[in-house]
């Protein structure tokens, strides 16, 4: 199934409901497939996380629950991409870290994601295709910003009860 670009004088409203199924497609199309796309998000995650990652941790930025995340985790492990280590903050929690072959992965897959994109833009002029590649990683960039925040406001709310 093919789209072309919203005919012009279409609705901005109309425009802005079409981008949370725009990038749900994305998401499925570009992807080798459901197990890479979770090993892929895994991988970042851990990699890109601001401190120490524990599997709760994971669970969190993946929206999933910590059962669903052990079980991701203990595929990860198995297969030589992620490691536990005693957490240097606090030798009692163990934390993940990537391998050098979790780092070869994310290589590959950025690699390949690249190829993707290139790919799919080809008849794009070249300004195009940056304007959107910068759009889109600024995009990804304030909604981590974004879920950061409400991540903060949600342990707020519930350390602070309702005398609010």
């Amino acid at each position: 199934m093919t789209h072309s670009p919203p005919a012009p004088g279409t609705d901005d409203g109309d425009l802005l409901d079409q981008v949370g199924p725009a990038l749900s497609q994305l998401r499925r199309r570009t992807s080798g497939g459901r197990a890479d796309l979770t090993r892929n998000l895994v991988l970042n995650v851990v990699a890109n996380a601001a401190g120490e990652m524990t599997v709760g941790g994971l669970a969190a930025e993946m929206g999933v629950t910590q059962p669903v995340a052990s079980r991701t985790v203990a595929g990860c492990i198995a297969d030589g991409v992620l490691r536990r280590t005693a957490s240097q903050a606090d030798s009692r929690r163990t934390v993940l870290e990537l391998t050098d072959a979790g780092e070869a992965e994310r290589r590959r897959f950025a690699s390949e994601q690249r190829e993707t994109f290139e790919a799919i833009t080809a008849h794009w002029e070249p300004a195009e295709r940056v304007q959107f590649a910068r759009s889109l990683v600024r995009y990804s960039q304030d909604a981590n910003t974004w879920s950061a925040r409400q991540r903060h406001r949600s342990q707020n709310s519930t350390s602070i009860g309702s005398d609010d």
